[in-house]
């Protein structure tokens, strides 16, 4: 396992952390959590606030994934948490023979994905994936498993582990004072299972997860 930041040319953009505690009610974070219209496309609270296809933020990730794991033509790749399929759209773009998929929860995000990418694009559930063992060269998935309670969680970071024949990549929410835990808490939409950088690191490691890790906060 390795702590490397494999995000550090997305964009950051400011968050206003006051408005988010004014506006993540309980409501909001239930509407949010079923992943449809309102988390996507609708107001700003329920999340996205408007999920558009930009290249700006993964044209320079996917260029990183591709030298950082040296991958090459046919390399398979898995997106666990997809969306709409941008990440997947860069992907193609940097080179089309890459074999590539993508799963998330959300049918809305499927239906409504970058047409381009359409046939690499399934609904699936993390915990469960619906591929053989030893499928994928690398299995990314970015701000995703966190969305699921604890044992859940668990149980998808053994599935990112046993459809991948090498590489694995995630980022989940986490906070290593109490200050990024404050900011954490009060940013957070959709998250069940956020931990301090020590505790995930050991929830890794119980959970059979052998690949690459970094962190989201706000």
């Amino acid at each position: 396992m390795r702590e490397i930041n494999l995000l550090k040319n997305y964009p950051r953009t400011k968050r206003d952390l006051n408005q988010a505690l004014i506006e993540r009610t309980d409501e909001v974070r239930h509407i949010a959590r079923k992943f449809g219209k309102d988390f996507f496309d609708g107001q700003r609270k329920y999340g996205y606030g408007g999920y558009e296809y930009n290249a700006k933020y993964w044209t320079n990730v996917v260029k990183d994934f591709v030298e950082f794991y040296d991958l090459k033509d046919g390399s398979k790749i898995l997106d666990v948490g997809c969306g709409k399929g941008f990440m997947i759209y860069d992907f193609i773009k940097y080179n089309n023979k890459f074999d590539i998929k993508g799963i998330d929860i959300s049918s809305y995000a499927i239906d409504n994905c970058k047409i381009e990418v359409k046939n690499n694009l399934e609904v699936g559930n993390a915990k469960n994936l619906n591929f053989d063992d030893n499928s994928f060269d690398l299995v990314i998935s970015i701000n995703t498993i966190h969305n699921l309670d604890k044992k859940d969680c668990q149980m998808a970071l053994k599935e990112i582990e046993r459809v991948s024949r090498k590489f694995k990549f995630i980022i989940v929410d986490a906070f290593r004072n109490e200050e990024e835990k404050k900011r954490m808490y009060a940013w957070n939409l959709t998250a069940k299972t956020i931990m301090h950088t020590n505790d995930w690191e050991v929830f890794f490691k119980d959970s059979g997860y052998t690949g690459d890790y970094f962190w989201f906060t706000p």
